[in-house]
C-alpha cells in the first residue's frame, strides 16, 4: 500500500482484503499503528529492502518479511523477534535477473542461505521472492518467474518444507501466476497509480 495512507488500507480492508505489503519502514510504522484497531484480521508484509538498523520495529510488528537478502538481517530478526509473538515467516530474495543494482541472494547461493534461515529460531522460513528486472511480453516476464519457480522445487525436494513462491506485481502479474506464484505483490492495480510529489 506504499504510500497510500492508512485510510485506503482500510477501505481495501471493508471490500475484503486482508494481507498487504509495505515497503518503507517508517511510513508502515505509522501506518500499522494507525491501523491498531483493524490488528486481528491484517496481515502485515514487509516487502521492501531492509537495512540492519531497521530490522527491531520490523521484527516487532510485521507478520511477514519477504526481503531477507542476506543471513545477518535474517539473524537480526530472529533475535530480535519478541517472544510472545508467532515465528515471523520469511522469504528469501533472490537476484535472479543478476541485475548489479538488485538485492538478494545469487541463485547458486541460495541453498546454502535459506538452510541457515530454516535453522533460526523464531523465523518460518516460507520460500522465495524475486523481483525480476521489467520486460514488455509474457514469454520475456515468464523465464525469470520459472527460474525462480526451478530454484523453489529443487529446494522442496531437497527437504525444505517450503510452502511460498512471491513473485509477480501489477505489470508481470500473468507470467507471474502461470509460473506458480502463491503470493503476488499487486499495488497499482489495487490502488491506482502512486503520486510521489508531496
Amino acid at each position: 500500500s506504499k504510500p497510500f495512507p492508512a485510510d485506503d488500507v482500510r477501505a481495501a480492508h471493508a471490500a475484503g482484503q486482508r494481507a498487504f505489503g509495505e515497503n518503507y519502514v517508517q511510513e508502515s510504522v505509522d501506518k500499522i499503528e494507525s491501523l491498531a484497531d483493524l490488528r486481528a484480521s491484517l496481515e502485515w508484509h514487509f516487502i521492501g529492502p531492509l537495512q540492519s538498523n531497521k530490522t527491531r520495529a520490523v521484527a516487532e510488528r510485521f507478520d511477514w518479511v519477504h526481503s531477507v537478502d542476506r543471513l545477518k538481517i535474517a539473524q537480526r530478526l530472529a533475535e530480535q523477534r519478541p517472544a510472545h509473538l508467532p515465528p515471523l515467516n520469511v522469504c528469501v530474495q533472490v537476484n535472479i535477473s543478476g541485475e548489479a543494482s538488485k538485492s538478494g541472494v545469487a541463485p547458486a547461493d541460495v541453498a546454502d542461505v535459506a538452510r541457515a534461515v530454516a535453522a533460526l529460531p523464531s523465523l518460518r522460513l516460507r520460500g522465495l521472492m524475486a523481483i525480476p528486472e521489467p520486460a514488455a511480453d509474457i514469454e520475456a516476464q515468464r523465464a525469470p518467474h520459472r527460474a525462480l519457480r526451478a530454484l523453489f522445487d529443487a529446494l522442496r525436494a531437497d527437504g525444505l518444507p517450503l510452502d511460498t513462491l512471491s513473485m509477480g506485481m501489477s505489470a508481470d502479474l500473468d507470467a507471474a501466476v502461470l509460473e506458480g506464484a502463491t503470493i503476488v505483490r499487486v499495488g497499482t492495480a489495487i490502488f491506482g497509480a502512486r503520486d510521489y510529489s508531496h
